[in-house]
């Protein structure tokens, strides 16, 4: 612990922390465990039976090679904002330049008509091309690569069929059906010069986005409000294309939806907390490994932990204090355990002041060093947890040395995640100790590029690139992609 020692607590707070310990810590035998099985449900979802880790195709057939140029429009449709984005691949190996505007995603679009969303998706591409290209009347169709960070069956790179909405998204008549035709529609309608090239996950944009500039880069990763990850498989592994006998060692980028592993709860090292957290979500039994490590969760199970010692064990933390706030479920975002696990004072003055600001509770002295170890417990385990994935698909592929792009809330700004990842990692691949501290690892998790934008009009790029060359396979029209060039740089 950064601040005190559980020896100066009291007796009953210190077996407290001591049994949190006991039901949060990941020790490494057990990270080998949950990697190994990891292995097997990567498989089991390529798989013609399938698992519960989706292993969805992409139909992204290579990764770039930092030569590709052009323009490319690309547009990234979030639950807050739409994004839109003019990506130029310069003629300077793996660099790029790149315009973007955003637009707020009106909160009635999200329940409201689909007609009424497309349509203003449809007007924003308008006004961007309006403003950087003038007259849309002159212009050719514009290629664009469209992240659709919705769960969604593709059968080919220019379809997406809606499985279900997130992000406070709820429109009818939209799952179970392709969005692009209704999305080509109110471009038509429009009169938007563009033609959609392929429509991307996140994911898979930032798996591709980050090896254009390092060609390391094997493996993609979100560990955000969700997780997730993305990788290059070879089709003769994909026992589930096998039917459409493509080349085996042709590659193809795998996106795992890896937020469901262990949906069965073989391995994962779930507390009475998860369990919880589990039954009382819309979807009970779904996304197991998320609701441990994701961003979305992790201020959700402290808040569990520290209601639960309110209420029913012995210690009764918070004695005769209104805890009206901390009892709102989801009021604690992972945000809220950053700043606890980041402040520096010895007395914890700002997670004091957090609480009493935030939840209107005055811990005591004890009561902090409580609340300071839960929370380290939390973000410590999310981490270690996370890695076992990562693991995993380098021990599918036989990754000995690699970099992997992650991005997303929680890699990018919880305190410590990175390095409690990288030591999990040790530990579970059975590195040696490193010699100098200065070393890199030999499978390094780094800072990604930009995998919605930049990686979405890469992936349009790598598209138009391979169906010059003849490679047809994934293409539901091909008719689309014949008078699409990309635009005058």
């Amino acid at each position: 612990m950064a601040s005190g020692t559980l020896d100066n607590l009291p007796k009953d707070l210190r077996n407290e922390i001591e049994h949190l310990e006991r039901l949060f810590t990941v020790d490494g035998a057990k990270l080998k465990e949950v990697t190994n099985h990891f292995v097997n449900e990567l498989e089991k979802g390529l798989s013609v039976q399938g698992g519960s880790i989706p292993m969805n195709p992409t139909w992204v057939m290579s990764f770039p090679d930092g030569n590709e140029t052009g323009t490319y429009l690309a547009l990234d449709m979030g639950g807050t904002n739409l994004r839109v984005c003019q990506v130029t691949l310069t003629e300077t190996k793996s660099e790029f330049d790149i315009i973007q505007s955003k637009y707020r995603m009106p909160e009635e679009l999200k329940t409201g008509h689909a007609e009424e969303l497309w349509e203003y998706i449809a007007d924003c591409l308008m006004q961007f091309i309006e403003t950087h290209h003038g007259d849309p009347t002159k212009l050719d169709a514009l290629p664009l690569g469209f992240t659709f960070s919705y769960p969604a069956t593709q059968n080919y790179i220019d379809e997406g069929i809606l499985q279900r909405w997130t992000k406070g998204f709820d429109i009818a008549g939209v799952e179970g059906h392709n969005v692009v035709p209704m999305f080509e529609a109110a471009l038509q309608r429009r009169g938007v010069p563009i033609k959609l090239t392929a429509l991307i996950n996140d994911t898979t944009g930032t798996l591709i986005a980050s090896a254009y500039t390092d060609p390391k880069m094997r493996i993609g990763c979100i560990f955000g409000t969700g997780c997730n990850a993305a990788y290059m498989e070879n089709c003769g592994s994909i026992p589930k294309l096998a039917h459409m006998n493509l080349p085996p060692d042709m590659p193809m980028a795998i996106n795992c939806e890896w937020g469901a592993f262990d949906n069965e709860h073989k391995v994962l090292p779930r507390t009475p907390y998860d369990v919880i957290i589990d039954k009382d979500s819309p979807r009970p039994g779904q996304q197991s490994f998320e609701k441990m490590v994701a961003g979305l969760y992790l201020g959700e199970i402290f808040r569990l932990v520290l209601v639960d010692l309110h209420d029913n064990q012995d210690i009764k933390i918070f004695p005769s204090q209104d805890i009206a706030k901390l009892r709102k479920a989801y009021s604690l975002d992972s945000s809220f355990l950053s700043l606890i696990e980041e402040d520096p004072f010895e007395n914890l003055s700002e997670t004091s002041e957090l609480f009493q600001t935030k939840l209107g509770i005055t811990p005591t002295g004890p009561e902090l060093e409580l609340i300071r170890r839960t929370a380290e417990l939390i973000g410590t385990r999310a981490a270690r947890l996370s890695a076992c994935g990562v693991a995993a698909i380098s021990k599918k592929k036989g990754y000995k040395e690699c970099h992997v792009g992650a991005d997303g809330s929680v890699f990018n700004k919880y305190p410590n995640f990175k390095a409690r990842g990288a030591q999990a990692l040790r530990e579970i691949l059975d590195w040696p100790e490193k010699a100098d501290s200065k070393e890199d690892d030999p499978i390094e998790i780094l800072a990604a590029e930009d995998g919605s934008g930049v990686g979405a009009a890469l992936i349009a790029a790598l598209t138009m690139q391979r169906i010059k060359q003849g490679n047809m396979h994934g293409i539901l029209h091909p008719e689309n992609f014949r008078t699409t060039e990309s635009l005058p740089a």
